[in-house]
């Protein structure tokens, strides 16, 4: 009998460790070539502007154990094409980019098609961290918003930083005038 309670309470707090801990990660980058969608994105800074406007991001694998992110952002009216070089690190589901200053964490949500990239960075020893739940569609997963909300929970973010993005296309620059009123 004792035996039975012992058995029944390690698979209890095993279950409990599990939703606790971090999600699963994932093995292999194939998983994750392709074009993706910004859900949702959360720092640990307070951020003053609450709206966003995100652009696809695609991922490919240019060789074994590498990951090639590219993105675009707009600043100042002007659209900046972007890309980070991970390199897979010993730790599963983890990279390492910017000359080992930034780690990402890259884990597969139960929900399908969704992924949390949890990034840190060490600039003059200052951390900074950054979370984003991607999926392959555009549009709103409330599921897989949850599973983002607890996990960031669980990192230290705060609920109120959380930024579900406005989708966009492809980046217009503002000062192109046939567009300035509608886009970026």
């Amino acid at each position: 009998m004792e035996s039975l309670l012992l058995t029944v309470t390690l698979s209890s707090l095993v279950a409990i460790l599990q939703t606790h801990d971090v999600l699963p990660s994932i093995k292999e980058e194939d998983k994750l070539s392709g074009v993706w969608f910004i859900k949702a994105t959360v720092s640990q800074r307070e951020v003053e502007a609450k709206s966003l406007v995100a652009f696809p991001i695609k991922f490919t694998c240019p060789e074994e154990g590498t990951l090639e992110l590219r993105y675009t952002i707009i600043s100042k009216g002007e659209c900046i094409n972007l890309g980070i070089r991970m390199q897979r690190t010993e730790e599963p589901g983890q990279y390492s980019a910017f000359l080992g200053r930034n780690l990402f964490y890259i884990y597969e949500l139960p929900v399908k098609d969704h992924y949390i990239i949890y990034s840190t960075s060490h600039p003059s020893q200052k951390i900074s961290q950054l979370g984003h739940l991607i999926g392959k569609c555009p549009e709103e997963n409330l599921e897989a918003l949850e599973v983002f909300k607890e996990f960031i929970q669980h990192k230290g973010f705060l609920q109120e930083n959380i930024i579900v993005p406005e989708q966009r296309e492809r980046c217009i620059p503002i000062h192109d005038s046939a567009h300035q009123d509608h886009n970026c």
